[in-house]
């Protein structure tokens, strides 16, 4: 029938490095970074989707008028690869001919392809779409996508499966507060606070499992370390023998990905000028211990035994890494009252659990630990707390059936991300960031 067509698989469309091609005629695609005019020529500053190249329009030699382009129009372009050892590249691109896909209806606000962008934090966060085009700024989530290409590698070697899990879900894993309420066809329903029941229920099915998705917090935090959608780097682990098992994970991870990072994204390293730290074997030191320590370390009187403060994460963090030289530190064994319904409690000691947080210079970025994995100590725990286990059927399902011993974490991304790139504020390490003020764009 001849209004039937088919569609072939596609072959790619990468843009090649042009190093060898001296001589030799190119295409291209891209959008006007910058203009740069001189005498008789200009710098066309082109913006692809690896690199920005430097082209140049020569009077009498370019097929075109310079007036035809500016900054930020999608083009399509032919040009000439010209050895130039003053290039950054060692090469520059000379216009033969350009052809324009689309052109800005307005000016910018503000320059996006010069080395900063000169304007004020808030506004550029209400101009994303704009700032996410600078070459520093899209550096972040290109290194932010290699870290989960490497977690995913390394997790996938060590036999764990991917899971997709709901993010509509009848109750809140960790109850409170902080959970989004909506309706669901005239039921109660809420936001993911986390995938932690379904990946602990999974441990029974794959044994091990991971997730990298979104977490909704509905947190009234307005502070640099805190944002109400993140990404969620999450794990979880059967047949352990102790949440020590989790740590070493953890540990693994962490050295695979900086390792992975140095091997694939050198240039973005590079652009923003990144330290990567060392993963060795990580510090770790029970959370009494370390209030203690800091309190005689640095003359500070506790003033919650149940919970750090921030100032007591960064002191806690320059310390370790002074005595140690890690950046890392796990601390262990938070007080029950701190954690989950289901975290377990240390054997002869109800009063702390088998549990951790991962500081990473000066702020906490993971918290895991070993679960309850007994029915009737979960029911148990449950009812202690005031929690009605009927509430919890599907969850309890897990436990009522058989379980096995198991445990995990969840890591957040752009903490993560924001303590590796040492940004000041986390909405940086965010594409779109949604926190109390903002849900757009």
């Amino acid at each position: 029938m001849e209004q039937i067509h088919y569609i072939e698989a596609a072959a790619g469309r990468v843009q090649q490095e042009f190093q060898s091609l001296a001589g030799q005629m190119v295409s291209l695609h891209g959008a006007v970074s910058k203009i740069r005019k001189m005498s008789g020529f200009a710098f066309v500053l082109l913006r692809t989707a690896e690199r920005t190249e430097q082209c140049v329009w020569e009077e009498g030699v370019s097929g075109f008028p310079l007036e035809l382009l500016c900054e930020e129009a999608c083009v399509e372009a032919e040009a000439v690869v010209r050895a130039e050892p003053r290039a950054k590249a060692g090469y520059e691109l000379c216009l033969k001919s350009v052809r324009v896909l689309s052109a800005p209806a307005q000016e910018l606000p503000f320059a996006v392809g010069n080395k900063e962008i000169n304007t004020s934090f808030e506004k550029m966060l209400d101009y994303r779409p704009l700032v996410l085009r600078s070459e520093k700024e899209r550096a972040i989530f290109r290194l932010q996508a290699c870290l989960c290409r490497a977690f995913r590698e390394y997790l996938e070697q060590q036999g764990f499966t991917e899971a997709h899990t709901p993010k509509l879900v009848s109750e809140g894993a960790e109850g409170g507060a902080n959970i989004f309420r909506l309706d669901y066809f005239g039921r109660q329903a809420y936001l993911a606070q986390s995938p932690q029941f379904y990946k602990q229920i999974l441990t029974g099915v794959f044994e091990r499992v991971y997730e990298i998705g979104p977490v909704f917090r509905a947190e009234k935090h307005d502070t640099s370390r805190h944002l109400n959608e993140y990404t969620g780097v999450d794990f979880e682990m059967g047949y352990i023998s102790g949440f020590e098992e989790i740590m070493e994970m953890e540990t693994g991870m962490l050295r695979f990905a900086m390792e992975y990072l140095e091997q694939h994204a050198g240039r973005e390293l590079a652009l923003r000028n990144v330290r990567l730290p060392e993963v060795g074997r990580i510090p770790a030191v029970r959370f009494h211990e370390a209030k203690e320590l800091i309190a005689a370390k640095y003359h500070r009187e506790i003033a919650d035994y149940e919970d750090f403060e921030p100032e007591e994460e960064r002191l806690l963090g320059e310390l370790i890494r002074r005595e140690t030289g890690s950046e890392f530190v796990f601390v262990t064994h938070y007080p029950s009252s701190k954690r989950p319904f289901y975290a377990m409690e240390t054997p002869g000691n109800p009063e702390v659990t088998e549990s951790f947080d991962l500081l990473f210079r000066g702020l906490e970025v993971t918290t895991g630990g070993q679960r309850i994995h007994d029915y009737a100590q979960q029911v148990e725990k449950m009812k202690r707390r005031g929690m009605d286990p009927e509430s919890f059927g599907s969850y309890l399902m897990l436990h009522k059936y058989g379980a096995p011993p198991h445990g995990g974490l969840g890591l957040g991304l752009e903490r993560f991300t924001a303590r590796l790139l040492e940004l000041e504020n986390v909405r940086q390490a965010a594409l779109f960031p949604r926190d109390i003020h903002r849900l757009t764009p």
